[in-house]
């Protein structure tokens, strides 16, 4: 009896070639599209460049009866708005900038969608992410970058450790995004040309800011003032979640002089700003941990390079492990300014080691 796999489809080409190179390999697929935003919500609405509408769903359904497996979608709209979308918004309020992508992949898709396998009685969970599995010497499992370095999506995946890994597949993960176009075409798939998501799926516009109110409220914003890094005030502002370190555009101010914010105090609702030059850190204190090899847990000063954004070149640096799912990130020399909320995660080469969501900057 073949192994059934359950594959999550968003309607996209990378999901449904993942499907159908897993349908070919001879495994027992089912495809489920996961619900995720609220019927009323205006992103629900189809357009190019989102995801989740609802016809998304009918493209990944398109792509099972062409196939021939069945399709199913889940509706995780409750857990959606609990676990990611009250995240994102509680935490532009506390004056960090949050990974929701990160966060939906470790709550939502190797979590919920898991426990939607257990009852479809399959084996393996697989996605459309661009990352490989590997096995080391030891035996255990690893996270190795995607050979199409441009599309290599390890980043978000920091989460996985070894039970997930044993019931993982990423079928993506030694081809380009032009090979998996090129075979989405040669198997007639309507979606072969279909756009990539640019942006946030609940956010559509881009506008964060916007959003946090409408769902906030005024009640809960913290506004406040801009001040330099001597405590003058040079602004108000309007609330903690209109910024986020680092930026620079925006600021309403005019000092002769550009300025870029460099810290966020949500409690006082000080956003102090200061010169590019005085942006640096000299490394990071990382929380929500998670390792890819428990047995890394105990290791102190351990050579690494370490991503700060999803798209930030990676950075030399050592990583010690601290108590509590926490850890030390120095920079080797120093580095750029960090921004609390994102996520930061661990390399050894190709091969992932971990990471977590930075808490603060530890400054030069």
């Amino acid at each position: 009896m073949s192994a059934r796999v359950l594959v999550a489809m968003s309607g996209g080409v990378d999901s449904s070639v993942a499907a159908a190179l897993l349908h070919e390999a001879g495994y027992d697929v089912v495809g489920v599209a996961m619900r995720l935003a609220p019927e009323s919500a205006p992103w629900r609405r189809s357009r190019p460049g989102t995801c989740c509408s609802h016809d998304d769903f009918e493209d990944a359904r398109r792509v099972a009866e062409r196939l021939d497996f069945p399709f199913y979608v889940v509706d995780l709209r409750a857990d959606f708005a609990t676990r990611v979308i009250d995240n994102f918004i509680d935490e532009y309020l506390e004056g960090r900038t949050p990974n929701p992508c990160a966060r939906c992949n470790r709550e939502i898709k190797f979590d919920r969608l898991w426990q939607r396998a257990r009852a479809l009685q399959a084996d393996f969970v697989a996605t459309g992410h661009y990352a490989r599995i590997g096995h080391g010497q030891n035996g255990r499992f690893q996270i190795l970058r995607a050979v199409d370095t441009n599309k290599d999506q390890s980043y978000f995946l920091f989460m996985l450790g070894q039970r997930e890994l044993a019931r993982t597949l990423f079928p993506l993960g030694d081809m380009t995004k032009s090979e998996v176009r090129e075979r989405a075409r040669r198997l007639g798939l309507a979606n072969a040309d279909k756009p990539e998501s640019q942006e946030i799926c609940f956010v559509p516009d881009g506008d964060y800011a916007r959003f946090v109110e409408r769902q906030a409220g005024n009640g809960r914003l913290r506004p406040g003032h801009i001040v330099d890094d001597d405590g003058r005030m040079l602004a108000r502002h309007g609330g903690v979640h209109r910024y986020t370190v680092g930026q620079r555009r925006g600021l309403g101010i005019a000092t002769g002089q550009a300025l870029y914010v460099h810290e966020i105090d949500a409690g006082s609702g000080d956003i102090r700003v200061g010169t590019r030059n005085q942006l640096s850190a000299a490394g990071l204190i990382a929380k929500e941990v998670s390792l890819v090899d428990p047995l890394m847990s105990r290791i102190r000063e351990q050579p690494i390079e370490v991503k700060i954004r999803y798209r930030h070149p990676p950075l030399p640096a050592t990583l010690s492990m601290l108590d509590y799912g926490r850890a030390e990130v120095r920079f080797r020399p120093d580095g750029p300014a960090v921004t609390p909320g994102q996520a930061c995660v661990f390399y050894d080469g190709d091969r992932m080691l971990g990471g977590g969501f930075i808490e603060r900057a530890l400054r030069s």
